[in-house]
Order: C-alpha cells, then sequence, then structure tokens
C-alpha cells in the first residue's frame, strides 16, 4: 500500500475551496473525422470539464508551430484553462487523431508518432511554477506515457508535486498499451479510471479478478488505490471510493456522439471525489455528465455548471 500523501493532501480531506487545483498532462491533438476536424485529446477534454465543473486546471502539453498548433492555441486561450505549461515545438506537427466511428458506438483511432506533445520538456522554472500552483489533484493517461521521455516527464511530475493525488485514466490506444507501462502507471496512481474492455485488458495481464467489485477491492490492495471508476457503456458505471462501493445505471439519452464521454465522466468522477459525496451519488452524477456529452455533437459541448447541479440535487 501506498503511504497517504503528507499533510493536507490526503485524498478525502475536507477543503472550503470552491475547486481544488489540478495538473493536467498529455495529448492536445485535432480528432480528424472524414469530413471535419475537431480539438481535442483525452487530457484536454478532461481539463475543460474539470474547468466548467469549478476546477483551475493547468494543462502541460505541446503544440507544433503549425496551422494545426495556431489554431488550437486560438481555442485552448478561451477556454479558460492555465496554459503556462502549453509548449511549442518545431520538432513534431501538431497531434492528430485518424477518428472511424463504428456501429454500436465503438470508435478506433489512429494515432500518428511522434507529435508535439512528445516533445514536452520542463525546466526548472517552469517546474517552479507548477510548485507555486500546489495541485492537489494530477491527471495522466497512457498514450503520453508510452514513450521513453514521456515516462521521464510524469515521473518528473510525480516527484515535483508530492501533495497531489494522483488520477491515472488508462484510455488505451493502439501502439500505446504495454502492460508493462500500464502496470508502471496502475503502480503509481491512486484513482484510476477505465472502461469495461481496459478492465477486461488489465485483468489479463495483473491477474486481478474478473468480477468488477472483487477486482476495485483487490486492485486497492495490492496497487494502493483509494478510488477507482469503471464506465459500462449504455449500462452505466461502478465506483468504489471510501472502502465502498456502488453500480449506477445508464442515464438514457438519445446518443449524438460518445467521443469524449469517458473525459467527462473522468471530470466528474474526480469532483465527486473532490466533493466527498457518497458513492452511489459519484457513480449517478457521473453518469449523468456523461450522458449529456453523448446527447451533442462532440468532445467539448456546450453546457452548464447548473444543469450539473440541478440534476445532482434531484
Amino acid at each position: 500500500m501506498k503511504p497517504d500523501p503528507p499533510e493536507a493532501a490526503n485524498l478525502y480531506l475536507q477543503d472550503d475551496r470552491p475547486g481544488l487545483p489540478i495538473a493536467v498532462l498529455g495529448e492536445v491533438l485535432w480528432d480528424l473525422f472524414k469530413n471535419s476536424r475537431r480539438l481535442g485529446g483525452a487530457p484536454l477534454n478532461f481539463a475543460v470539464h474539470a474547468r466548467q465543473l469549478g476546477h483551475p486546471v493547468t494543462l502541460i502539453s505541446a503544440l507544433g508551430e503549425d496551422e494545426l498548433g495556431d489554431s488550437a492555441l486560438g481555442l485552448i486561450a478561451a477556454l479558460g484553462l492555465d496554459t503556462r505549461l502549453l509548449q511549442t515545438t518545431s520538432r513534431y506537427p501538431t497531434g492528430t487523431a485518424q477518428v472511424e466511428l463504428i456501429p454500436g458506438g465503438r470508435t478506433h483511432f489512429t494515432i500518428p508518432r511522434p507529435a508535439a506533445y512528445d516533445a514536452v520538456d520542463l525546466s526548472e522554472s517552469e517546474m517552479e511554477i507548477l510548485r507555486g500552483i500546489a495541485p492537489r489533484w494530477f491527471y495522466y493517461g497512457t498514450l503520453f506515457a508510452s514513450t521513453c521521455s514521456g515516462k521521464r516527464v510524469l515521473h518528473q511530475l510525480i516527484d515535483g508535486m508530492t501533495r497531489a493525488s494522483k488520477f491515472y485514466d488508462l484510455n488505451l490506444r493502439p501502439g500505446a498499451d504495454s502492460p508493462e507501462v500500464v502496470q508502471e502507471l496502475l503502480q503509481c496512481a491512486d484513482v484510476v479510471k477505465l472502461n469495461e474492455d481496459e478492465l477486461q485488458r488489465v485483468q489479463e495481464f495483473t491477474g486481478l479478478p474478473s468480477g468488477i467489485e472483487a477486482f476495485c477491492r483487490e486492485g486497492a490492495s495490492r496497487f494502493g488505490w483509494r478510488a477507482v471508476g469503471v464506465t459500462l457503456g449504455d449500462r452505466g458505471c461502478a465506483i468504489y471510493a471510501h472502502d465502498r462501493y456502488a453500480e449506477a445505471a445508464g442515464h438514457p439519452v438519445d446518443v449524438v456522439d460518445t467521443v469524449g464521454a469517458g473525459d467527462a465522466f473522468s471530470a466528474a468522477f474526480l469532483h465527486g471525489l473532490s466533493s466527498h459525496w457518497p458513492v452511489a451519488e459519484i457513480a449517478a452524477f457521473a453518469n449523468r455528465l456523461a450522458a449529456r456529452v453523448v446527447s451533442q455533437q462532440g468532445a467539448l459541448p456546450d453546457w452548464a455548471p447548473e444543469e450539473t447541479v440541478a440534476s445532482h440535487e434531484k
């Protein structure tokens, strides 16, 4: 079991601030569809939703010195994120992902590498900025950390943010899903979020139990996780936290676009943990926000925080 972070960093410590500062590391890229393109990447999607839920968010990534990078920078600047650690580079082009929508609500991504986000290199002065922010949460995924340079940056940040609870959203992609890397990242995490397919993959190479609740409890015992969120598509989700387990049925909506639903779920999951809600309420709230996203076009549709608060209080 990992020891609790020191002082005020305990995951469930009461905090009277409206939102806890979050550092988000990972890819910013353009999702390329057949006839359109949209700014995305799981870390950016998560960051925007977390900001809409009231959390100050610092984005750590890089864009290329190209037209896609210029366009992304302009859009990100309007999203309310702290971009002091959003770098630009001439080494690689701005990241892209070719998106194929598969019948049945599944999505296939083809992601060229290396991309600009693979060039992130944090100086001591940038680390000092981060220490001044003192994030209480640190979000990361697998894609960015699947290279040696990405893993180095990840551990540099973990070592430099000792007060931050670590939120690992697997988001496995072809070519960025090695069992060795995933197990290393699982061992770093305080909170883990994964979908049903990813849970099965992790079960296969870790030997964790096949039942969702047993998986969560054994994973918490083995890796030191404090909370686990599992998305189950239109069947809802399962949440383990505070040594309690709950499942919530899916929130019925007319599905327009599933891209980014998991990222909205992650933001709501983190928000519920930060707000010290009961596990069943966290599950229901995260389902509702994910449903709100899939009912609209794009991974970052407009929604008002008042809508989610109202639905939580019902």
